[in-house]
């Protein structure tokens, strides 16, 4: 059973910080500082959009160059390795992977004026003068900080964010079918009562 990031969108107040957690973590870790989840907003509800760690995975798959591995805890890009090709984001169905990356402006030490292009309205569409891209996607903080797990999970204010894995998963359809019993016994009390009268 693969382990992945949920959110429970009720609970989920679009504040950002998961957002600013998964940049800065990996950041100091020197990967793209780019987080590794998105938020989307609707007009009743908002929610986090993350890896689902896909059993086969097909970012995996379809990499012409084995940039994106599995490993024991997660699906991983090696940025360094990735080409940056967008072929990891357009097969993947959850939306998950998109392209990032650093312009020659925003190296350390460096500030070139770089023109910047029109973006088009993908961003697997976006490009521009200078910039490497490579695929970023979530790693689960796996990659740097296997022990303490998801920042954006331990950020998270309202504890929208958690970690579901097979045991997480198993006690909550446990909870679903607890609750529908209870509903069901409700409902049949209900009936029995309107026959009655």
């Amino acid at each position: 059973m693969n382990t992945f990031i949920a959110i429970e969108p009720d609970r989920c107040i679009g504040c950002g910080t998961c957002l600013a957690a998964c940049s800065h973590g990996h950041r100091v870790a020197g990967l793209q500082a780019e987080p590794r989840l998105a938020l989307t907003f609707a007009p009743q509800v908002t929610a986090a959009v993350t890896c689902h760690q896909c059993e086969g995975a097909p970012c995996l798959a379809v990499c012409p160059v084995d940039a994106i591995v599995r490993t024991d805890e997660a699906v991983v890009v090696n940025e360094q390795a990735c080409i940056g090709c967008k072929l990891c984001a357009i097969v993947c169905p959850f939306g998950a992977i998109h392209p990032a990356g650093t312009s020659t402006a925003g190296v350390a030490g460096i500030a070139f004026e770089t023109p910047s292009q029109p973006r088009g309205t993908s961003p697997l569409l976006a490009w521009s003068i200078g910039v490497y891209t490579c695929a970023v996607k979530c790693d689960l903080c796996s990659t740097y900080d296997p022990e303490g797990g998801p920042h954006c999970v331990r950020a998270c204010p309202t504890n929208a964010l958690f970690v579901r894995d097979a045991t997480t998963l198993g006690d909550a359809r446990k909870d679903k079918m607890k609750a529908a019993a209870t509903a069901n016994q409700i409902m049949m009390g209900r009936s029995t009562n309107l026959k009655e009268a």
